[in-house]
């Protein structure tokens, strides 16, 4: 059934939250687009709004985490990675805190929202940044494992999700390993290697081609044996992602 990963992401924080004490969860005025308001649910003392206020939203986060604290920071990728980009550089990558940053409403299909809050860009940022691991789920099941993966990750973590429903991949007996690139369609001479959404546009280009898709939800770190190896047994390899070529999972491969 297809699904929105900001809504998966909402209700796996609320789970998440009500087992873990530790949890704090912060958002910039868009709680009830990112769906971090679930988590008022549980604990509203746990839940802080920091307002139209990105950097200090992540100087908030990092203040948390430097005091043992596990946060959840949110807002739409192009204002969660834009904005802040030198507080978390400085105050959380460096020190190497254990803040995770969920972004929702990445890439161009933002819809009405217009070219102002299409993220293209955040993969190539988030990247660039020391100790920053950096993850893009293509479906709900793979959101859900990814989530319960990074709460138990020490230090940063970049996860970047999209505004629209998507259509499983996977199902509730996946089980994930994020360390490796994950094949789900052997084809011939052509590989195509996709991230978040494009992942179903693949699976569905493949069919016309007979091409091989892979599935790279870890851009940072990536598992660079595995593209070698899926490189070396192809003739032709393309990357699909829902951003610029410059700096993102294209780059990464390349």
């Amino acid at each position: 059934m297809a699904q929105e990963p900001r809504n998966i992401y909402g209700q796996c924080l609320m789970e998440l939250a009500e087992k873990d004490k530790n949890i704090v969860v912060l958002d910039a005025d868009l709680s009830s687009s990112t769906k971090t308001a679930m988590v008022k649910k549980v604990d509203p003392s746990r839940h802080f709004n920091a307002g139209i206020a990105e950097c200090n939203m992540m100087g908030m986060a990092a203040g948390l985490a430097s005091s043992g604290k596990i946060a959840f920071a949110s807002s739409f990728a192009v204002f969660a990675t834009g904005r802040p980009f030198e507080i978390i550089r400085n105050s959380i990558c460096y020190p190497n805190l254990n803040v995770k940053v969920c972004a929702t409403h990445a890439g161009l299909t933002v819809g009405e929202d217009g070219a102002s809050h299409q993220a293209i860009e955040d993969i190539a940022i988030m990247r660039a940044l020391p100790n920053m691991k950096v993850y893009v789920p293509c479906d709900q099941y793979e959101t859900k494992a990814l989530l319960d993966y990074v709460l138990k990750e020490k230090g940063p973590c970049y996860i970047r999700m999209g505004r629209g429903k998507v259509d499983d991949v996977y199902n509730e007996n996946t089980k994930f390993d994020f360390s490796k690139i994950n094949i789900l369609r052997k084809g011939k001479d052509i590989v195509l290697f996709a991230t978040g959404m494009m992942v179903q546009e693949a699976l569905k280009a493949a069919k016309e081609v007979d091409a091989t898709v892979v599935n790279i939800c870890s851009i940072k770190p990536i598992d660079k044996e595995g593209i070698l190896s899926m490189l070396s047994s192809h003739k032709k390899a393309y990357a699909l992602e829902e951003h610029n070529i410059i700096g993102g999972l294209f780059s990464a491969i390349s």
